[in-house]
């Protein structure tokens, strides 16, 4: 009996899954295809959403396109949301890269501010060295705080991924107590004036600048951190002893130990910067060009979530991690327009869970389909499975 060709007899679905599931070269394209279908999909499901919500998808686009890029205001406001959103996603892809989920950065950002604006506001230093040390105090932070996670760890075996998101709200409520405290950092009541639960606006020193304006566009200082770590963290991952080791030890742990790395020492190194990253970004929060430049409860913004979004969608690569903040960006500053278009502001938060699944699932989808592609392709007799284009019957 002659030899019966996989894929024969398939309608177009049965033509691309053996497409899908050929083999493992060309896995770039095959993801490629995936995700633009991905996105297609998530779109098309965005645009359901906001017709059933009683809005218009055309206006949406359109108010989200005034809000984000339609001019240089809207460019500056998309650049000052990517700038943190940056910072937190450059962390996160350390952490991940080592294997160490951190899932805590809303807290980390939380607490950087907290302690820039502590040390902004008691320090006596002026001039730029001033901005210097509150940034540097506040990586410093937010790379302390992550770390107690990494020691709770090592001491007591705690479970990172759930002592990072804990934290989250211990931080919270640090930066409560701390706005609510008049002794610590609650504002300065004037006579008898009613006081909000926020401290004193930062001094003229301790707070960032523009690079330059084009000729409206303000380009702030805290991208220029962002896009000046996103490029040293790639260079260390793939040019460096250190980032050779790191992704090691997140591939394989157990050949990472017997290739000599100190596990422990090394993921605990990569949360602590991780955190650092999360506390630059909420000093970069505090200290931007437009803002009230006063630590505030719920100053984070879900920086800290959508950073960490960020990640995910460029892989744990910070490279790819500028191009997905600036997008998060432009929605974060679009996202303010929709309520002129009577839809709700919560619907940017679905686009953008729906985009995260449309970049992060290709990858797992594709497996799927390889898995399902070689069951098909194969028998099983009573000696394991065999291919069935090397089978023949007599």
């Amino acid at each position: 009996m002659r030899e019966i060709p996989s894929g024969s007899g398939q309608g177009p679905s049965g033509r691309l899954l053996a497409l899908l599931t050929a083999g493992p070269g060309a896995s770039g394209w095959k993801t490629g295809l995936v995700t633009v279908a991905g996105v297609a999909v998530a779109l098309a499901l965005s645009s359901l959403l906001i017709a059933v919500t009683g809005g218009s998808p055309l206006d949406s686009v359109r108010a989200l396109f005034q809000g984000s890029v339609a001019d240089s205001t809207a460019w500056t406001s998309t650049l000052l949301y990517a700038a943190p959103l940056l910072l937190v996603a450059v962390g996160a892809c350390v952490s991940a890269r080592s294997g160490v989920f951190n899932i805590g950065q809303e807290g980390q950002v939380l607490v950087g501010a907290l302690f820039a604006a502590w040390v902004g506001l008691r320090l006596a230093v002026t001039g730029p060295a001033l901005l210097v040390v509150v940034l540097t105090v506040a990586a410093l932070a937010g790379g302390a705080w992550a770390g107690l996670s990494s020691l709770m760890y090592r001491l007591r075996g705690v479970n990172i991924v759930v002592s990072t998101l804990l934290m989250t709200f211990v931080a919270q409520q640090l930066v409560a107590f701390a706005v609510n405290t008049p002794w610590l950092l609650q504002e300065t009541r004037i006579g008898d004036a009613v006081v909000a639960p926020q401290s004193n606006p930062l001094p003229p020193g301790a707070l960032l600048g523009s690079i330059g304006e084009y000729p409206d566009l303000q380009v702030n200082g805290g991208l220029l951190i962002a896009v000046t770590g996103a490029a040293i963290i790639a260079t260390a991952i793939t040019r460096t002893r250190w980032g050779f080791r790191l992704t090691m030890l997140g591939l394989n742990p157990v050949a990472a130990r017997h290739a000599g790395v100190r596990a422990d020492a090394l993921g605990g190194a990569a949360l602590a910067v991780s955190g650092a990253f999360a506390g630059l970004a909420g000093a970069v929060l505090l200290t931007s060009p437009v803002g009230v430049h006063r630590l505030q409860p719920g100053m984070a913004m879900n920086i800290g979530w959508d950073g960490l979004l960020v990640a995910l969608v460029a892989r744990n690569r910070p490279g790819p991690a500028v191009a997905v903040a600036l997008l998060f960006g432009a929605l974060r500053s679009g996202g303010g327009f929709l309520a002129a278009t009577g839809v709700p502001s919560v619907v940017v938060d679905v686009v953008k869970a729906l985009l995260v699944l449309a970049f992060v699932a290709p990858p797992a989808v594709i497996a799927v389909l390889r898995r399902r592609g070689s069951g098909v392709r194969t028998a099983r007799d009573g000696h394991g499975a065999v291919p069935v284009a090397e089978r023949t019957a007599l």
